[in-house]
């Protein structure tokens, strides 16, 4: 998305190029766009390093130098160093949720969320004003609390994720009618996140971004949203406006690329489209069918690059993996157990299977023992990942769905929080950051329903009394989903994360 001002533009996660091994793409196509024009700009936002807004190629070819960048204020400085290695030399480093007032009055804040969970290291919302206009490019971050910026101002335009932006459930060896019902349980969470997020901070408009991708490799076709399958969790946004009609809504505005919106302080706005909205979705399957084609080449050049058949891949990962092995405490802990990886090689039969034994804080050839979490990809990816240095397995393996994966029990956040943290700078702040989570007592209480809670969710402190949702003995947060037994206090989500609970009506004890 582009904002332009009469005090300035601001070009905000430029995303063209596909992501994630070839397998994500923007939709609609933004390729063909004037991008020389487009990158000439004042200032530049990068949400966070998700290369589905951290578009290394489109940045380095099209953007402007000479813009300023807008600098979340993260706990790390890799966007900082990504960007000057990019060619970036101005920065405006910001300080969390701090107004700051740019040239000619044009004003900017910018929220950054900072758990291991949130996006590679951090995430981040941008909330721009000028003469009287205000609008927030919340993208996909998720935020636990959006007063913040309902402080500032009445806010004109909201832009917001409304899509999937993960690999679950499509990933996991479960019969397809068990997949369908998760998907459906995901996409009704998703949208009721959405929702939420929409009420709280009552905009005059609202425009669904960040999402979905296309999936353009012949393998990973079916993800699209286009075969009436329910338990997709990709719907676009003309998908996102008659949801929207079913609870009231009747502010949403849909861009395309090209599209331009023009607000005012009254609360208007005028949209001007390169093709009607509607005609462009009702041939949604047409359009992903010639982006299939014409991006064929793009995807087959980047299967050619990922085999290194010159990188032993157990010898590599002994030596990147168990350094970090040794210095986890929390993380190993939470993980509890051996990760397996299936590599399949060249010929698509063989597989190897090394195992990251956490307990034993090292990485060996698997020894036809149980374990609880199992992942079977290309032996090629990992070669690539190895091959690279790539410190993040999560967003760039993991999110490309490229691979199956097999868990007996519950879904267990820290298994992908280590594979985030492949470098000891990322592995040190999660490391800190879940010794002063896991040390934080929650002392406040709340009421819902029946029961007596704490009022911060114990997973990523979402408030409870605007994200929880209580029915019969089962709580749950809207914000990531994550549901609680309330009788025992236990999570049923994942390992750990118990909540603190009582019923109004029981006895006090002695």
């Amino acid at each position: 998305m582009r904002i332009d001002t009469a005090a300035g533009s601001i070009l905000t996660d430029p995303w063209v190029n596909p992501a994630f091994f070839a397998s994500w793409f923007p939709f609609p196509d933004n390729s063909q766009l004037d991008w020389e024009s487009l990158g000439k700009v004042d200032y530049l936002y990068v949400s966070h390093l998700h290369r589905d807004h951290f578009d290394a190629e489109n940045l380095k070819r099209h953007v402007s130098k000479k813009a300023a960048v807008l600098l979340p204020e993260y706990p790390t400085s890799e966007l900082e160093d990504e960007l000057r290695e990019l060619g970036f030399r101005s920065f405006i480093k910001t300080r969390n949720e701090e107004v700051v007032e740019l040239d000619g009055g044009l004003k900017i804040m910018i929220q950054a969320l900072i758990s291991p969970t949130d996006g590679p290291i951090g995430d981040s919302s941008l909330w721009v004003e000028h003469d009287g206009i205000r609008l927030l490019n919340q993208n996909d971050a998720r935020p636990s609390d959006l007063s913040r910026f309902a402080e500032l101002g009445h806010v004109h335009a909201h832009m917001l994720q409304f899509s999937g932006a993960i690999w679950y459930p499509m990933v996991y060896e479960l019969p397809e009618a068990a997949k369908r019902a998760f998907g459906k349980q995901k996409r009704e969470r998703q949208f009721d996140r959405t929702w939420r997020y929409i009420d709280d901070l009552k905009a005059d408009h609202v425009f669904p971004i960040a999402g979905p991708p296309c999936f353009l490799d012949d393998s990973l076709y079916q993800f699209n949203d286009i075969f009436g399958d329910e338990g997709a969790i990709f719907p676009d946004q003309s998908v996102f406006l008659s949801e929207y009609a079913k609870v009231g809504g009747t502010n949403g505005v849909v861009l395309l690329p090209g599209s331009v919106s023009e607000l005012n302080t009254e609360g208007g706005v005028t949209t001007a489209h390169p093709v009607p909205v509607d005609e462009f979705f009702a041939n949604k399957a047409a359009h992903l069918e010639e982006m299939r084609e014409r991006k064929r080449p793009i995807i087959e050049a980047e299967k050619a690059s990922w085999r290194h058949p010159e990188v032993d891949v157990l010898a590599e990962m002994k030596r990147r993996i168990e350094p970090l092995l040794e210095a986890s405490i929390y993380m190993a802990k939470g993980v509890g157990g051996p990760v397996r990886f299936d590599l399949v090689g060249y010929d698509g039969e063989s597989v190897e299977s090394i195992v990251v034994d956490f307990p034993g804080k090292e990485v060996r050839q698997y020894a036809d023992e149980k374990v609880r979490y199992r992942f079977k990809t290309e032996r090629a990816l990992i070669e690539h990942l190895l091959f690279t240095g790539e410190v993040d397995w999560v967003n760039s393996l993991f999110l490309s769905c490229r691979f199956s994966a097999a868990r007996i029990g519950q879904y267990n956040e820290f298994v992908y929080a280590f594979f985030k943290c492949l470098s000891q700078e990322r592995l040190q702040y999660a490391e800190g950051w879940y010794d002063e989570h896991e040390r934080a007592v929650e002392a406040e209480s709340i009421e819902l329903g029946d029961w007596e809670v704490q009022r911060r969710c114990p997973h990523l402190k979402a408030d409870l009394t605007r994200f929880g949702i209580v029915d019969g003995d089962q709580l749950t947060c809207q914000l990531h989903g994550w549901r609680f037994d309330l009788p025992s206090g236990r999570c049923l989500t994942s390992v750990g994360h118990k909540i603190r609970a009582a019923r109004k009506d029981a006895p006090a004890e002695a």
